[in-house]
C-alpha cells in the first residue's frame, strides 16, 4: 500500500474515534439523567440483570468482525465507567493487588474504580456491612479444590447479598530471576497453588527444593524478586507487576482449573431471564427430611447445579445452587414451604452452571 493510501485509511479511522468520543459523551449525559432518577428512587447503581439484557441485544445485532466477548470486555468498560461517573465506587476484595480475586473485580468493575485489598474474606465482609466499601469481591470455590470455608462462614453470618458470579480460568506460571530450573532452590507460592501445579514440579524436580507457602502468590512474586535462588508460582499478572522474569507458562495440573468469585453488596436483583440464585439449608436431624427437601425442587421443575454439606459453629448446612430467581413462581412456592430452613443468599445472572 502507499504512504497516500494509508494516510487516508489512517483519516477515516481518526474521524470515527471522533464519532465515537462524541456518542460516548452523550451516553454520559443520559447516564447522569439516569443517575439523578435513581438518586431520588434509592435505586442502586450497579445492575448486573440490566447489564446483561444490553450485551445479549448487542450480541443478537451484531454483524461484523466483533465477537461476543469483544462485545462484552468493550461494554463493561464502558459499564464501568458511566458508573463511577454518577458515583465512585469502592470495591473490597481479597488479597494484594495482581491477586486473582484483584482480577475478578476488574473484571467486573473495570480500570476506574477505587480498589481496596483486605487481607481476609471476613474483612471483606464487614467492610461491605460496614458501608466502607459498595461492593466486595471473594472466592466461593476452585474446581480443583473445592468450597471455600470461610466464604461460607460470613455468608451464613452476615445478611448482605450475592448480586453477581464471575468465572475467571485460573493460570499458573513459574517465575524467577534465575536463568535455570537447577538454580532454584527455594518456591514461594499459595498453599493452594503448589498443589494445583504438582505434576509441573514432580517433572521437572522442582519437589525436591524447599516449599515456602505464603498467604498470595503475589507476595510471592515480590519476595522471589528480592532473594537469590527463589522462584514464585504466581499469576501472569502478578509476575509482571514485580518485573519478576517468567520461566514457564500454564504450569497448573489441569488445562480447565477455574474459581469462582461472588461479588457481594447490600441490595437484591431483578430477574434477568437467566438466573441462579444460591441459598444456605438448615434442616432438623431426621430421616428423610433432606429427601423430602430435594424431591419438593424436583417436583417444582427447578434444576439443583450444586449441593455441598458444610459445617458452621457445629452445625451441618448445606449450600446450594440452582437455575432461577427468588422471585419465579415456583421458588416462592419452595421459600415459603421451607422458610424456616432456607437462608437466601442471592440472585443473580448466571455466568455458569457449575465449575
Amino acid at each position: 500500500m502507499s504512504e497516500a493510501g494509508l494516510l487516508e485509511l489512517r483519516k477515516k479511522l481518526d474521524a470515527i474515534d471522533d464519532e465515537l468520543l462524541e456518542l460516548i459523551n452523550k451516553r454520559m449525559d443520559l447516564v447522569h439523567e439516569v443517575g439523578l432518577l435513581k438518586a431520588k428512587s434509592g435505586g442502586a447503581i450497579y445492575r448486573p440483570e440490566r447489564e446483561k439484557a444490553i450485551i445479549d441485544r448487542l450480541d443478537t445485532l451484531n454483524k461484523g468482525k466483533l465477537n461476543r466477548a469483544a462485545i462484552e470486555a468493550f461494554f463493561l468498560e464502558i459499564f464501568a465507567i458511566s458508573r463511577n461517573f454518577e458515583l465512585p465506587e469502592n470495591i473490597a476484595y481479597l488479597g494484594p493487588e495482581g491477586s486473582f480475586t484483584h482480577q475478578a473485580a476488574e473484571a467486573r468493575f473495570g480500570a476506574m474504580s477505587s480498589y481496596i485489598s483486605i487481607g481476609s474474606i471476613k474483612g471483606v465482609f464487614r467492610e461491605v456491612n460496614t458501608k466502607k466499601a459498595r461492593f466486595g469481591v471473594i472466592p466461593i470455590e476452585n474446581s480443583s479444590n473445592g468450597i471455600v470455608s470461610d466464604t461460607i462462614n460470613c455468608l451464613s453470618t452476615y445478611d448482605l447479598k450475592i448480586i453477581a458470579e464471575v468465572v475467571l480460568n485460573i493460570h499458573h506460571t513459574l517465575a524467577t530471576t534465575c536463568d535455570k530450573v537447577k538454580d532454584i532452590k527455594k518456591i514461594y507460592s499459595k498453599d493452594i497453588a503448589f498443589e494445583q501445579c504438582r505434576r509441573f514440579l514432580e517433572n521437572f524436580g522442582l519437589d525436591e527444593v524447599e516449599h515456602i507457602p505464603v498467604e498470595s502468590t503475589t507476595k510471592a512474586a515480590k519476595l522471589a524478586l528480592n532473594e537469590p535462588n527463589s522462584a514464585a508460582i504466581c499469576s501472569h499478572v502478578g509476575a509482571k507487576l514485580y518485573n519478576l522474569p517468567i520461566l514457564f507458562e500454564n504450569i497448573e495440573d489441569k488445562d480447565n482449573n477455574k474459581t469462582r468469585f461472588f461479588i457481594i453488596s447490600d441490595f437484591e436483583n431483578a430477574q434477568s431471564g437467566n438466573d441462579k440464585t444460591s441459598i444456605l439449608v438448615k434442616l432438623p436431624n431426621l430421616q428423610g427430611v433432606l429427601v423430602e427437601f430435594l424431591t419438593d425442587f424436583d417436583k417444582a421443575k427447578i434444576n439443583l447445579t450444586k449441593i455441598k454439606s458444610h459445617i458452621v459453629e457445629g452445625d451441618s448446612i448445606f449450600f446450594i445452587d440452582f437455575n432461577g430467581h427468588k422471585d419465579d413462581e415456583n421458588v416462592k412456592e419452595i421459600f415459603k414451604k421451607h422458610k424456616e430452613s432456607i437462608k437466601f443468599l442471592g440472585s443473580y445472572v448466571k455466568e455458569i452452571d457449575d465449575i
